[in-house]
This record gives C-alpha cells, sequence and structure tokens, in this order.
C-alpha cells in the first residue's frame, strides 16, 4: 500500500491522476524489481561462499584479492562475462541456443515469487505455491536440453539427455515428499505450511526421512557434486554448457545457483519452520522472522556446499538406481504412511 501511495503521488506532482489499477501494476514491478536486485546480491556472495567453503576444505585460501577477503570476487567476474566476446558454434541453432539460457535464469528467478521470507513478505501468496513451484522446476529442464541440442556437438547433446533423465527420475521422488508435507499441513500455500509447525517442526516428526530423501533429491534436481553427471568433466568437457560463453553461459551459472539457494529455503519452509524460531520463547520470538528464514537457509546452503568438497561423484548407474529403486520405494510407502497417521491420530493442522 505504501509502494501506491508513493506512485499516486508523484504522479499527482506532474499534474496527472493515476488510476488505481496503473498505480497498483507500478508499485508491484518496483517490488519485484527491488526484490530481484537484493536476491542477485545475495547470489554473488552465496557463490563466494561457496568457492571458500570449497577451498577451505582443501586448505587453500580461495578468492582472497578483489576487495576485502576478496568479497568483491564475484562482482569482478561479472564485470569480465559481460565485456566477454559471446561466441556462437558455426552450426548452432542460434536463436534456441540464445533462448536456452535466458529460459534457465528466467524461469529460476520466477521461482522465487511465492517464496515467503516472514509472515506477509511474499511477493505472490497464491493458494497453490507448491503447484507452482513444481511446474517452473519441471519446465526448468528444458532451458538445459534446449542448450545441449542447439549446440549441435555431441557432448552436450548427451549431457542433456542425462540432465532430462535426472531431473525427471528425482522430481518423482520430491513430488511424493510434498504429498506428505501437504497431508500434515492440509495445505498448498508455503505460509501456511510454515504456520502449520508453530507447535513443532516437520523435520522432528516422522517426516525426518522425507526430509533426507528431499534433501539429496534437491542436489540431484540441481546438478550439484556428487550428483553432477549431467557436467561430469572426465566424460563430457564440461557438459551442456561447453559451447558457451561470456554472459549466456553466466546465464547458465546464476540459475544453477539459483535453484540451488531455492532448495534451501525450500527446506527451511517444508521442515524447519521458515521464519519461525526454534522456540517460541523471548528473546528467540523477538528476532524477526526473516533473521530466522536467513539463518536456515544459509545453513542449508553450507550443508550443499560441504557435500560438494566431501562426496565423490556417483556413476550414472548409481545415480539412477538410487533414485529409483532406494528413494521412489520409500517416499511411496512414507505416503501411505503419513497418511494412515494423519487418519487416525489427526495431525493435520488446518
Amino acid at each position: 500500500m505504501a509502494l501506491i501511495g508513493f506512485w499516486t503521488w508523484l504522479f499527482t506532482l506532474v499534474g496527472v491522476t493515476l488510476p488505481y489499477g496503473w498505480a497498483w501494476f507500478l508499485s508491484q514491478a518496483t517490488l519485484i524489481l527491488i526484490f530481484d536486485v537484493v536476491l542477485l546480491i545475495m547470489i554473488a556472495f552465496f557463490l563466494l561462499a561457496d568457492r571458500k567453503i570449497f577451498a577451505a576444505v582443501q586448505m587453500r585460501r580461495g578468492p582472497n584479492v578483489v576487495g576485502a577477503f576478496g568479497l568483491l570476487q564475484s562482482f569482478a567476474d561479472l564485470i569480465k562475462f559481460a565485456l566477454k566476446e559471446s561466441v556462437i558454434p558455426a552450426g548452432a541453432n542460434r536463436v534456441i541456443f540464445i533462448l536456452a539460457p535466458l529460459i534457465t535464469s528466467t524461469l529460476a528467478l520466477a521461482s522465487y515469487a511465492v517464496i515467503p521470507l516472514d509472515d506477509g513478505w511474499v511477493v505472490s501468496n497464491i493458494n497453490v505455491g507448491i503447484l507452482y513451484l513444481f511446474a517452473i522446476s519441471s519446465l526448468g529442464v528444458y532451458g538445459i536440453i534446449m542448450g545441449g541440442w542447439a549446440s549441435n556437438s555431441k557432448y552436450p547433446f548427451l549431457s542433456a539427455l542425462r540432465a532430462a533423465a535426472q531431473m525427471v527420475s528425482y522430481e518423482v521422488s520430491i513430488g511424493f515428499v510434498l504429498v506428505t508435507v501437504l497431508l500434515f499441513a492440509g495445505s498448498l500455500n508455503l505460509s501456511d505450511i510454515v504456520r502449520a509447525q508453530t507447535h513443532g517442526w516437520y523435520a522432528f516428526t516422522m517426516l525426518f526421512p522425507m526430509m533426507m530423501i528431499f534433501f539429496v533429491s534437491a542436489i540431484a534436481e540441481t546438478n550439484r557434486p556428487p550428483f553432477d553427471l549431467v557436467e561430469a568433466e572426465s566424460e563430457l568437457v564440461a557438459g551442456y554448457f561447453v559451447e558457451y560463453s561470456s554472459t549466456p553461459f553466466l546465464l547458465f551459472f546464476l540459475g544453477e545457483f539459483l535453484n540451488i539457494v531455492l532448495m534451501s529455503a525450500m527446506l527451511s519452509i517444508l521442515f524447519f519452520g521458515g521464519w519461525l524460531p526454534i522456540w517460541n520463547v523471548w528473546p528467540l520470538n523477538a528476532i524477526p522472522g526473516i533473521f530466522w528464514f536467513l539463518g536456515k537457509t544459509i545453513f542449508f546452503f553450507f550443508c550443499f556446499a560441504m557435500v560438494r568438497a566431501v562426496v565423490p561423484r556417483y556413476r550414472y548407474d548409481q545415480l539412477m538406481r538410487l533414485g529409483w529403486k532406494v528413494f521412489l520405494p520409500t517416499s511411496l510407502l512414507w505416503v501411505v504412511l503419513t497418511a494412515a497417521w494423519v487418519l487416525v491420530f489427526h495431525q493435520k493442522v488446518m
């Protein structure tokens, strides 16, 4: 409402009466722009943290030259990528080649529209937030497939096929994990799911195994080590983006990191109470909810980074076996057990 008043007042200064619909549109556009700018700045520091953690495990310093303690390294990399020449292979499909990274990064940014940072702090508080996220994540694989196919090269094409198989395999398990959470919360709205955990986080209930499955599946879904078979350097050079350079490569990289932080935020929301404190007592409940949410998200990002640093890469047959023969039967069984628990003990909150 404050932004609506601001735009109405601004146009009044120049003698123009701004209709409410236009004022609302401009206020929403301003809100989304501010949110995206803050998010992208945070992603720059998440990327730096990922490199620092990886370096620390290997007993290296990591980026430490640009800015104090290397804090400006990600911004230097942004300038470098923006100024480099973008090379498009002669045999590539130019339109699809350029569209692929744009689709990947745009869909990754669009996913954050339904993520609640605090009670009432959400860009779009829709009642089907979970379905929206599931749809966006399903579309995300198209950017990778388009990039691999449009490159007109064998290694990117094989990587794109791997990506499609890998994402489909682990999205099935993630879907069943979400079903168990929905059975407990009784709502598809992410804010309602957080509120349903007021009396206890779902990670400390019978949904704990589902939290572990979601965490591992999220690593596979985002192509992070040890499930980075899509980008296996020893087999596929660099994967689906091997022919990309400059800004298009940056967009692919940005999309991947946006998805990693998104999965960290989803773990916080679905199983660890989102913006809720550990215990609802003073002074814990005096801390603004957004700090609890950011703290939990940063912790899970740290877990993602540590897995990358210490766990060796799986073979592709091991990756598929884990998804189809372990996670899928387990998540199916847990859906049945969760439904029975809710039916018998009336654990559904809403």
